[in-house]
């Protein structure tokens, strides 16, 4: 075992000091970065040290791999924490620290770069029988054989790029005279972002559900799971609103998709703290989609449910340490969500809305937690991903969680810009959320910009009507492994008049 003494982080913002705060709980010292634009930023003046890396842009400060090696080497840092984004899954950083005998908080660089590309993920777990979506198996850019390939598996289907992510290089395609066209156009995106043009076919599955499973692997071989996260609201093939547990899996496909997860860390030999993602089809049918080689944005609400600090549980794993608790151990406690508040217009298509937080007040009381990076008068970068933070509320069962997060919605105070906190008091509030009848294109079947002009102010009766009728739900038995349905609440267009 190694003991970590200090610890930089690699990151910025929310991240950058959820990871400080906990390293500080461990006696541990912390090393922040910045770029110039963060250089009041409060993950600055928390951390023990500072250290400037560059300009405002990524590329010029966050993405500088090798001056964050060279700053950990002048201030005797033992290990890095690289956070998500950037730098976190990157094997080559991870690399460069290895060889200057820098402990990276997070997998082998070998991992990394296997699960980082979807085909040889694929590859990887096809020998534990993991269900995956039909299409190919390699990496293809003959387009008269992709289309063959294509009309066998049957239309629709989804063009991926073998290296990408978040949207890119990715395709839908109806039909096969579609076909050819937007192969083309998803080559040429997957070459653009990431430097490489190659992609797949996968059978199109319309409207799933996004479930991924949280996975812990030490280095003893020890692998665990740490039950799903339910994340399929998203705009632009990205999370918006998330929660622990999942409405609609029953314990046994639970433990189904948990030993699915925890063989795919084993076909990687994971160790630190992963996500292992399914898309789960109407009928309950799960398939890999892939893993995440690092912590996620909403993993606050797995440690709402299992009251572990995942933080911890990296760098004890980091340090050498064994796993505490196995399996056996875990259980789901109560439930959790999570609101991304994003600096965006729900009302313009979710544009990025940069400006000065005028006001900035956060909610509070029981259950209700605000991870951040910002405080009243601060500018949001224009350089940077337009998270303000992320709101968590954890409740007994699913109805006071969702009425902790409404009243949690309407206390927290933001002028100066547009965000997605009436976004967030829509989808809790609507019939097909609350039943938990929904998918991934729950934004495409249910919200228009008109929706949040239609909803009427917040008047007190209506809000007491509507969580009345939540914290009625509370008082019926339970199930603590989160396969139980909320019974809808009544209805209510209550929404906050100023975000």
């Amino acid at each position: 075992m190694r003991k970590i003494n200090k610890l930089l982080v690699a990151n910025r913002g929310e991240i950058a000091l959820r990871v400080m705060r906990t390293a500080k709980e461990m006696g541990i010292r912390t090393v922040a970065i910045y770029s110039q634009a963060d250089r009041n930023a409060l993950h600055v003046r928390f951390a023990d040290e500072a250290v400037c890396v560059g300009g405002p842009k990524s590329s010029e400060s966050y993405l500088h791999g090798e001056v964050i090696i060279e700053v950990c080497k002048q201030l005797k840092v033992d290990a890095i924490h690289p956070g998500y984004g950037f730098l976190s899954e990157n094997a080559g950083f991870a690399s460069m620290a290895a060889a200057a005998d820098i402990i990276f908080v997070g997998p082998s660089p070998e991992a990394i770069e296997l699960m980082g590309n979807k085909l040889a993920a694929k590859a990887a777990v096809a020998r534990y029988n993991i269900p995956m979506v039909p299409g190919t198996e390699e990496a293809i850019t003959d387009v008269a054989a992709a289309k063959q390939i294509a009309t066998e598996v049957g239309f629709p289907i989804l063009i991926k790029a073998s290296a990408g992510g978040g949207g890119k290089g990715m395709r839908v395609v109806e039909s096969v005279d579609a076909f050819e066209q937007q192969m083309k156009l998803a080559v040429s995106e997957a070459t653009s972002a990431f430097g490489d043009g190659s992609v797949f076919i996968e059978k199109y599955i319309g409207s799933p559900r996004h479930i991924e499973i949280q996975v812990l692997g030490d280095t003893h071989g020890n692998i665990v799971h740490l039950f799903e996260r339910e994340c399929s609201i998203q705009r632009r093939h990205q999370k918006v609103i998330e929660e622990a547990p999942s409405a609609v899996l029953t314990p046994a496909l639970r433990e189904e998709m948990g030993r699915c997860a925890v063989n795919v860390a084993k076909a990687c030999d994971y160790i630190g703290a992963g996500t292992v993602e399914f898309l789960v089809d109407e009928n309950l049918n799960f398939y890999f989609l892939e893993m995440n080689t690092r912590l996620q944005v909403e993993h606050p609400v797995t440690e709402q449910i299992t009251g572990l600090d995942l933080v911890k549980e990296q760098i004890l794993i980091a340090e050498g340490h064994p796993l505490s608790f196995t399996q056996e151990d875990l259980h789901i406690k109560g439930h959790a969500l999570e609101l991304r508040v994003y600096a965006e217009d729900p009302a313009n298509n979710f544009l990025p809305d940069i400006g000065k937080l005028e006001t900035y007040i956060r909610p509070q009381g029981l259950g209700v937690r605000v991870d951040d990076g910002f405080e009243q008068g601060m500018d949001i970068p224009i350089y940077y991903d337009p998270m303000i933070a992320k709101l968590v509320t954890f409740g007994k069962d699913r109805g006071e969680a969702i009425a902790k997060m409404l009243r949690s919605i309407e206390e927290y105070q933001i002028t100066g810009i547009e965000t997605t906190l009436s976004f967030g008091t829509f989808v809790l509030q609507h019939e097909a959320f609350v039943s938990g009848n929904f998918d991934t294109k729950f934004i495409d079947r249910h919200f228009t910009p008109e929706a949040l002009q239609q909803q009427p102010g917040s008047d007190e009766e209506e809000i007491a009507v509507a969580l009345a009728a939540l914290l009625m739900e509370e008082k019926k038995p339970t199930a603590t492994s989160g396969s139980e349905q909320a019974a809808p609440v009544a209805t209510s267009n209550w929404r906050k008049n100023r975000t």
